[in-house]
């Protein structure tokens, strides 16, 4: 059974727009096991409506199953009709109260009937404008979906409201466990992400690897296929899309970097990293200091596709063979440095500015570097959050580790602060540190470790 969780906001909206007044136009859209159809149906539950899973069939078949469900609806024979808008105004003067309308993974009619957004225009505009009705079209297919709404598209100006479904924030996930620490909850969102399909798989009497080695990297594993499946849902391409993944994960960020590991020519990776970036399973980053900058990296922003990218695709043929030896050895020695890549990607998303001195206008990571004795010294720092305003900047690193001495770490990020070109003669510095815990905290910068963040997320959610 499906655990319905948050969506609190989402929930609100569409209540809001339903009890107004006349016809509202929907589009809802997010990757494939987010939770969309939960939340329509949690929406949907106590109002009188029409739900339609659509099918990849056809345009005759969904618009036989749509009469069937109208005719259920309205508790009297199907329309003989085959004409979507002449279906529709049959809908329209069978009701006497606001009904809503929901279409199901609509892309698969527009997949495959590109005629489908025109014939919904005529529908919208000549039957539906003026009418009580609430229509939905919700779809998994992220760049059809989004076309639906640009200005190309026949149904461009017509919604009145749009949502992207996103992954869940992690404070959630003392739901799905509530009998674990918070370490162990880190872990897990480290592996699979704010995806509830996914949560759902792990049990909680489990720890994290112990769950990812049976349900990710095993044949039997009930996410085993996961990936596969969804890039190829998405893409006419998958493999070469899979090959891009690995790379990057392997620590290739840079665009020549990727190329030369997968043998796809520079010139072509563009395309193929733009529509990663579409889908939200990587993401492009640069210095937060800079605006436009020759240090641009790209790196994985999904968290389950990140972990399959490390941890499965390099040994799928042992893992095909059930020779787990090399599986678990990589997996053993790569996890810890994984999460600390996670730790610092869940602190920047989701806790730095409930603790920043400041209101932040913009975060992300900084990096650099510095030459001595003709030697180049590359710097990093983990976050780095600005109030360009108030030419204000918050300095922070994340260590995954326990017994952190706060003060040996502040000392050597103000080192590496110096070659920040930010205001430089004119700005007010900030330091904050977070880890595991700490053997010694210093008072110069807020030092805040997992018993603090369980407190912050309690407060502050």
């Amino acid at each position: 059974m499906f655990l319905f969780i948050d969506r609190k906001e989402e929930i609100q909206y569409l209540e809001d727009r339903y009890i107004q007044a006349g016809f509202d136009f929907f589009v809802i859209y997010g990757r494939r096991r987010i939770g969309k159809t939960e939340l329509i149906k949690n929406f949907v539950s106590n109002k009188p409506h029409i739900y339609m899973l659509c099918n990849k069939a056809g345009t005759p078949s969904n618009i036989l199953k749509f009469k069937k469900e109208i005719a259920k609806f309205v508790q009297e024979p199907e329309i003989a009709s085959e004409n979507i808008e002449e279906i529709f105004s049959y809908l329209v003067k069978k009701v006497n109260q606001k009904v809503i309308v929901v279409l199901d993974e609509f892309s698969f009619l527009v997949e495959k009937d590109d005629s489908i957004p025109s014939l919904f225009q005529g529908v919208i505009d000549e039957v539906l404008k003026n009418k009580n009705i609430m229509l939905i079209l919700c779809g998994s297919s992220i760049s059809m979906m989004e076309s639906l709404l640009g200005i190309k598209n026949p149904l461009y100006g017509r919604k009145t409201g749009h949502m992207k479904i996103d992954f869940l924030k992690f404070r959630y996930l003392k739901e799905f466990f509530p009998g674990n620490t918070l370490e162990e909850n880190i872990k897990i969102y480290a592996i699979l992400g704010g995806v509830p399909f996914y949560l759902e798989k792990f049990k909680a009497d489990k720890s994290a690897l112990e769950n990812s080695l049976v349900e990710i990297l095993s044949k039997k594993g009930r996410l085993y296929e996961e990936v596969d499946f969804l890039l190829k849902e998405e893409m006419r391409e998958p493999d070469i899309y899979k090959s891009i993944l690995s790379a990057i994960a392997q620590g290739n960020a840079k665009v020549v970097d990727i190329a030369d590991t997968t043998g796809i020519k520079a010139s072509d990776m563009d395309r193929y990293l733009k529509v990663l970036m579409i889908l939200g399973i990587i993401k492009k980053d640069m210095p937060v200091t800079e605006t436009k900058s020759k240090k641009t990296l790209y790196l994985i922003d999904d968290n389950f596709f990140d972990f399959y990218s490390l941890f499965f695709e390099p040994y799928r043929s042992d893992i095909e063979l059930g020779e787990m030896k090399n599986v678990e050895e990589n997996l053993n020695k790569k996890f810890n440095a994984y999460i600390g890549r996670k730790f610092e990607n869940l602190v920047r998303k989701e806790l730095i500015r409930k603790v920043s001195p400041f209101p932040i206008s913009k975060l992300g990571k900084w990096w650099g570097f510095y030459r001595k004795n003709d030697e180049r010294i590359e710097l990093e720092i983990d976050i780095v959050a600005l109030n360009e305003d108030m030419n204000q900047i918050l300095f922070s690193e994340c260590k995954w580790q326990d017994n952190v001495n706060s003060q040996k770490i502040l000392e050597e990020l103000k080192e590496k602060t110096k070659y920040v070109k930010w205001h430089n003669d004119n700005r007010q510095e900030h330091y904050s540190i977070f880890a595991k815990s700490f053997s010694k905290r210093t008072k110069q910068a807020l030092c805040i470790d997992l018993k603090d963040i369980e407190k912050i997320i309690d407060e502050k959610a």
